[in-house]
């Protein structure tokens, strides 16, 4: 539903996201001159990115550091703090660093800055302030255009955090597609969860051997019938030399119940069924189940010879939807 405009609170809102909208175009304009760069960068490096920040600009950094991780690129986020206490062993020669800071004079980033510079590991900074200590010892700098916070005093974290959320972005989807990585190498960091199962395979959750229901096209239907009841997926596959030639369901049963008895496999299947292959998405694999109003599948190869049989009682399980 729409808001009314007239509301103090829905006015407020629509100023913050106008600011920050306005922002980021702004920015879409003037892209960092040392974007590309950084990208290329971050694709040679053999070690890891590391990133750190302090305050609102360290929660951003953990997510861009997750979102390069995600996505195909080593990283990790070094608390400032601790990085003085010890956890400078944790960035090695083989790493870049980046480090957030919209001022560019943080005091807790200075023992990770002389750091980088003791020992030679690459330096990006992100910074609206291109004259600042953090962007003038950097090896490469990532301007953001120096623009109002968004919150009506003008100091509050909004509009700067904003753009280099959007900036991590950036670097991360620019990596991740100079790298091809694709959705097979997204789920192997996604494993767990919606996001996993929507990603899965129909490989990854298909009955197969002794739990494919199938039988031969001149079987008598006595024999189908306990095939079906005995595996219980309410379908059964007919084959005629190995090969899926058609389907008996509950429907089929129904249709033929006059004489279904004198009757052979072949003679009442339901002949070129819809069949899914094993490298198909499982949620493709749902939408095709809801499609057709079928309740399974048979899984076949290249030759129409069975290989498996998905329910969409497994896909719902899964947490397919």
């Amino acid at each position: 539903m729409t808001q009314p405009d007239d509301l103090p609170i829905v006015r407020s809102a629509r100023r913050v996201l106008q600011t920050e909208a306005n922002a980021i175009l702004e920015m879409v304009e003037a892209l960092p001159k040392d974007f590309a760069e950084v990208v290329e960068l971050i694709l040679k490096t053999e070690g890891r990115v590391i990133i750190s920040g302090v305050g609102k600009s360290g929660h951003i950094g953990r997510k861009i550091s997750a979102t390069l991780a995600s996505t195909g690129t080593p990283s990790y986020f070094v608390h400032a703090a601790e990085a003085s206490h010890g956890d400078l062993g944790m960035i090695t020669s083989q790493d870049i660093c980046l480090l957030i800071s919209n001022s560019g004079e943080t005091n807790e980033l200075r023992d990770i800055l002389l750091h980088t510079r003791r020992f030679n590991i690459p330096m990006i900074a992100i910074s609206s302030n291109m004259g600042s200590t953090l962007m003038q010892s950097a090896d490469f700098k990532l301007n953001l255009p120096n623009l109002p916070e968004a919150c009506a005093i003008g100091m509050a974290p909004t509009t700067s955090t904003t753009l280099t959320l959007a900036l991590g972005d950036a670097i991360a989807v620019a990596v991740m597609e100079q790298r091809g990585f694709g959705s097979e190498d997204f789920l192997k960091n996604h494993p767990g969860g919606k996001l996993g199962a929507q990603l899965s395979r129909v490989a990854d959750l298909m009955h197969k051997g002794e739990k494919v229901p199938t039988v031969e096209a001149d079987t008598p239907m006595s024999d189908v019938l306990l095939s079906m009841t005995s595996k219980g997926f309410g379908i059964t596959g007919v084959l005629k030399g190995g090969i899926l030639i058609g389907v008996i369901s509950d429907g089929d049963l129904r249709r033929h119940m006059g004489n279904l008895m004198e009757k052979t496999a072949g003679e009442i299947a339901t002949l070129d069924p819809v069949t899914i292959t094993p490298e198909l998405f499982a949620a493709q694999a749902l939408a095709l189940l809801n499609e057709k109003k079928i309740s399974a599948l048979m899984v076949v190869d290249e030759a129409k010879r069975p290989v498996g049989i998905v329910h969409i009682h497994d896909l719902l399980r899964a947490g397919v939807a």
